[in-house]
């Protein structure tokens, strides 16, 4: 559990009552590609190696790894050279009622007891496979995706499920790992809903109960029939 205890002071409107409450504990990590230094990576300290594959998948820098070990703060990933970008391709579809499923599987435990954290979590053939919980909601994207690359799971059978809103720079990332469906209970952004569109990802977002909106490539829902 990424969460430690923390002394504070609560202030109601009558007083003031010294407390403990649990906080999300933050750490950095240094990532390395083919023991070249690519960047610090600001994380919850869990799910380590899912972080380092994940993150040069979404964030293209390879298009398969071989292999990726932990020490201390460093993640050190191998991986072979990315290929040419393409639009994603996937005859993958989501029922309409599956949606709200998705959405209802993002209850983070960290969020409960912090409001620090946000989640994401992957499905395959309607099943739940990966779920992160992180407090940058990048890297629960990254966490989740380099699950199903280290466990062989085709990621152009997933869909997505996330907590954060949906600019440019997240869906991007759906797109690089290539994973056909997103599904947001937040806003997307001009420039995500243009990334979507452009690499083919369908993007659903404001996903709430049984309504959401779909800003990009509405083809891929599966409507009752008659709606």
């Amino acid at each position: 559990m990424s969460i430690c205890k923390s002394p504070a002071t609560r202030v109601d409107p009558d007083c003031m009552t010294e407390t403990i409450d649990d906080v999300c504990i933050e750490e950095s990590f240094q990532l390395y590609l083919n023991n070249e230094f690519i960047g610090e990576l600001i994380a919850s300290p869990a799910q380590l190696e899912e972080l380092g594959v994940g993150h040069v998948i979404c964030e293209g820098l390879a298009s398969g790894v071989s292999g990726v070990q932990v020490s201390g703060d460093e993640i050190r990933v191998h991986a072979e050279t990315p290929d040419e970008k393409y639009a994603t391709e996937s005859s993958v579809t989501i029922e309409k009622e599956h949606i709200s499923e998705v959405m209802d599987s993002i209850v983070s435990e960290i969020w409960e007891r912090t409001g620090g954290a946000h989640c994401s979590v992957l499905f395959s053939d309607g099943r739940l496979i990966a779920k992160s919980e992180d407090i940058g909601r990048h890297n629960t994207v990254d966490k989740v995706v380099g699950y199903a690359i280290l466990n062989n799971i085709d990621l152009s059978t997933c869909v997505l499920g996330c907590s954060g809103r949906q600019p440019a720079v997240m869906v991007s990332k759906a797109a690089n790992a290539g994973i056909p469906i997103v599904i947001s209970r937040s806003a997307p952004t001009d420039k995500g809903i243009r990334t979507a569109d452009l690499a083919g990802v369908t993007l659903i977002c404001f996903a709430r109960g049984n309504r959401f909106t779909v800003y990009a490539h509405p083809d891929r829902i599966i409507l009752h029939q008659g709606l």
